[in-house]
């Protein structure tokens, strides 16, 4: 069988085609500017150059429909027609309380993600927009949502409650739900498999690492705690997120800047974390060269988010009471080897130490823990949209 996965932004689109016979990549291309001037869609098919087409789109509908074109036409089609894709498994950022797994998208589970626009406004509607888009081009073709909430579901209460009245839980669902769900699940597991050890008698330490970043905390198989919490706002300094703080200073700047929330909520997501400490970049690979010509504010900023990633590895080695295996993954996490050293850095009395030539490593699956290190670290690239295919292929199998 083969499977689409989808990953509708606002004004973007994500896709790849997997055979799942063998799980290997047919396709994957990118839909940018939709709604736009400008709109462009990049395909490939595996194993040939990149094929560009510049088009009106205005609408994810007419992204898809190119996406369709591309995968069945001309040199680079993969599929004779779309009655060969036997489900599509597409990426929703958000389901609440709803989904702990994957599910097949049917009008009852899709009003429940619709209840969860509120939760995710800058996401799920996009997701959804996807959703509705490929049921209309492609009538009858099993749809199937994977979650960035699910996998965090797992958290006990402890983890997950906030320190405001409950009735607010109970009301308006204010808790952590985390975020990069899929990707934690995904280097976990496969960090088991690597080391040959069940997952469920494994602690272990995932740390996706980009832009957007997170911890999870995974004992027993199950996810036990997570960085990420209401909004992905919450936990690490990020690229242009301000991560844990006080809360009061969101309503100290409101005074002091004029700032309503949305300014607020701008000025927190889009205009902080390393971008807002360093005055250079929110991409750290200008920030570490900023820091190594000197640039003092530059150099803070990569202490702080070092220094972040540290005390979360740390607390959530308190709260498994011990950590069997870190796990490295994502943009910094899994290219960025100055960095993995220093997270590493002086924690040899929590049984982490890094070789530094097996560290030196870019996007390749691999042990870089030194041999004497009684926790293993382990680097893996992570690929979401495997795990949304196979969740996929499995829920439709056995469909009649």
């Amino acid at each position: 069988m083969k499977i689409l996965v989808i990953n509708c932004g606002s004004s973007s689109l994500k896709y790849q085609v997997l055979d799942m016979t063998d799980e290997t990549l047919l396709a994957k291309g990118l839909v940018e500017r939709i709604g736009m001037d400008g709109s462009v869609i990049t395909h490939e098919k595996i194993g040939m150059d990149k094929v560009k087409k510049e088009a009106p789109m205005p609408t994810h509908k007419e992204a898809i429909g190119f996406v369709i074109e591309a995968l069945t036409k001309g040199d680079a089609a993969v599929i004779k027609d779309m009655k060969e894709i036997g489900a599509v498994g597409h990426r929703v950022a958000h389901a609440g309380e709803y989904f702990s797994e994957s599910v097949l998208l049917t009008p009852e589970n899709i009003k429940k993600l619709e209840s969860c626009i509120e939760l995710a406004p800058l996401h799920n509607p996009a997701n959804l927009t996807g959703v509705s888009a490929c049921q209309e081009l492609m009538p009858g073709t099993p749809m199937v949502g994977g979650f960035d909430t699910a996998f965090h579901q797992t958290m006990p209460a402890e983890s997950f409650i906030y320190g405001v009245p409950y009735e607010y839980y109970k009301k308006y669902g204010i808790r952590k739900y985390g975020f990069h769900g899929t990707s934690h699940k995904f280097v976990a597991e496969r960090a088991a498999d690597i080391l040959g050890t069940p997952m469920k008698d494994m602690k272990i330490i995932t740390c996706h690492l980009g832009n957007g970043a997170s911890v999870s905390a995974i004992k027993d198989g199950k996810c036990y705690d997570t960085s990420m919490g209401f909004t992905p706002l919450e936990g690490l300094v990020m690229g242009t997120r301000s991560g844990n703080m006080d809360p009061a200073i969101v309503t100290f700047l409101q005074e002091k800047e004029n700032l309503d929330a949305a300014g607020a909520n701008t000025l927190m997501n889009k205009k902080s974390g390393v971008l807002g400490i360093s005055g250079v970049s929110s991409d750290f690979r200008d920030i570490e060269a900023a820091a190594e010509e000197g640039n003092e504010r530059a150099k803070l900023a990569v202490d702080v988010f070092v220094h972040r990633v540290k005390a979360y590895i740390g607390s959530y080695v308190a709260e498994m009471n011990g950590v069997d295996t870190i796990v490295f993954t994502a943009g910094i996490g899994e290219n960025d080897k100055n960095m993995r050293a220093m997270i590493c850095k002086d924690m040899e009395n929590l049984g982490i130490k890094l070789d530094a030539a097996k560290n030196d490593v870019r996007g390749k699956e691999t042990v870089i823990s030194a041999d004497d290190s009684k926790v293993k670290v382990l680097l893996i690239p992570t690929n979401e949209e495997l795990v949304i295919a196979r969740d996929t292929y499995n829920i439709v199998k056995n469909l009649k």
